[in-house]
């Protein structure tokens, strides 16, 4: 998809004032969005605690809220019966996403099946296959969607905003309700809503990915430190909310099946 930002205007946004949906709570943000967009509007989630957090607000409001989700076919098993325990407490469909089959049999005949861990282009490669394409496909249907993305969880995601054109997809609005939130409110709404959340968090994950790509670490480290811990000097994306090509990863791209 292409990559120009829409302006606000074009969107239909209150252009310079968009800095006012920061001071909403996020339960209203997200009705806000549910009223203006729904049924064209996708809670994106892989069914983190944000996530999670996230899908009960929506549900309360909007009982058939659009959920989407990426398998990437290297998910944890927990992961997998999380989802199905939404299905069953939510009576939500959760629309599943797959990536291009040809694109990763190209690229597992290429690299192989742990191709992450040789070097850093490559894991955005296999990133790029399993997360970002399904997504740009997925996002074609939509007018807005929904993201857990919090500041506090990295650098690079620091400066979000609560509503904003979404700098990846020209024409879609990029909603995060709980930008503004620390873990200890994510965790707290939790629990205090009783909403399910993946088994992992409770053998020391904090921030759940792909299983080959994912580890639980000791308190105290930044939140993403377990994603990739082999990269200590990349930075912690994946390519859905930011993504930097490399011109490895862009020769790699080549190779790709359109």
């Amino acid at each position: 998809m292409a990559q120009a930002v829409s302006t606000p205007d074009a969107l239909g946004l209150p252009g310079p004032d968009l800095a006012s949906y920061d001071r909403w709570p996020a339960a209203d943000v997200l009705a806000w969005g549910i009223e203006r967009f729904h049924p064209k509007l996708a809670l994106v989630t892989a069914f983190q605690a944000e996530g999670m957090v996230l899908l009960d607000m929506a549900s309360r409001i909007q009982r058939d809220i659009r959920v989407v989700t990426i398998d990437t076919g290297r998910l944890p098993d927990e992961t997998y019966e999380l989802i199905d325990q939404v299905r069953g407490r939510y009576g939500i469909v959760v629309e599943v996403v797959f990536p291009d089959a040809a694109q990763v049999e190209t690229m597992v005949e290429r690299h192989g099946f742990n191709l992450f861990r040789h070097d850093p282009a490559l894991r955005e490669l296999c990133c790029h296959v399993r997360k970002v394409v399904p997504l740009d496909r997925i996002l074609d249907r939509f007018d807005a969607w929904i993201a857990g993305l919090r500041r506090s969880q990295d650098e690079l995601r620091s400066g979000i905003g609560k509503v904003a054109p979404d700098a990846k997809h020209a024409g879609l609005v990029k909603i995060a309700p709980i930008a503004d939130w620390s873990r200890e409110q994510v965790w707290n709404y939790i629990h205090e809503h009783k909403v399910p959340y993946n088994a992992l968090y409770d053998r020391g994950y904090v921030s759940i990915g792909c299983a080959p790509c994912t580890r639980a670490v000791p308190p105290g480290l930044p939140e993403r430190a377990g994603r990739w811990w082999w990269e200590s000097d990349q930075a912690k994306e994946c390519g859905l909310h930011h993504e930097s090509r490399s011109q490895r990863l862009e020769q790699e791209l080549a190779w790709l099946p359109k």
